[in-house]
């Protein structure tokens, strides 16, 4: 499994027979759109159908999907900008070949016990961090790492200087001071199999480059 970050909440995770492209809305933020002709296209809240003209397969609703090799479940959450507290996100959780990889994109700063138990054991964890607003904060992404405990954890969404976004956002820099943690490793592309993880190794933090 190989994972990438193109800024924003965008990630492609890649396996043997399975491209997965997560959370593009780039072209929306000033950036590019990633998606290629074979994509299978993953959104964390419920997409605009126009953006997918590329697209192979998309999901953006809760359930379990099998993708080529890769297991895709797809947890029910309440979008971040919510107020009413309805579950009209997802969170989704890939497996493939033993390596477990959670998505978290735009969920609510929680994560309840319910949701833990359909996500099970989670060895890497991909999460935002520079929301100050109506998102998560290093400090609120602190929470859920705690809760779910992965072996990786992957930090999005702080600030870039390809990405407009419509409100500002930490710093890398602020965001992991809310983490209390430092990066081990810095890489454009991470790839990852099941005997990268031991039970009772510390968490590693991983920046991935855009």
């Amino acid at each position: 499994m190989e994972i990438q970050y193109y800024g924003a909440n965008c990630i492609r995770v890649t396996t043997k027979k399975a491209n997965l492209l997560i959370d593009d809305n780039l072209a929306e933020l000033g950036s590019k759109s990633v998606i290629k002709d074979n994509d299978t296209v993953l959104y964390t809240f419920i997409s605009d159908s126009e953006r997918l003209s590329k697209a192979k397969l998309l999901i953006d609703q809760p359930g379990e999907y099998e993708i080529g090799d890769t297991s895709v479940i797809g947890v029910p959450t309440r979008a971040y900008a919510d107020e009413t507290g309805t579950l009209n996100g997802t969170i989704f959780k890939l497996e493939d070949e033993d390596v477990k990889v959670a998505i978290i994109g735009n969920s609510y700063a929680d994560i309840s016990d319910s949701q833990l138990e359909m996500l099970g054991a989670v060895d890497v964890l991909i999460i935002p961090v520079g929301n100050r607003e109506n998102g998560l904060s290093g400090a609120d992404a602190l929470k859920i790492v705690k809760r779910i405990e992965p072996y990786i954890l992957i930090p999005t969404h702080f600030e870039d200087k390809n990405v407009k976004y419509k409100q500002p956002q930490a710093t890398l820099e602020e965001a992991l001071k809310e983490l209390a943690m430092e990066p081990v490793e810095t890489t454009p592309k991470l790839k990852l199999k099941s005997a990268s993880f031991n039970e009772g190794d510390p968490l590693k933090l991983i920046v991935l480059e855009t």
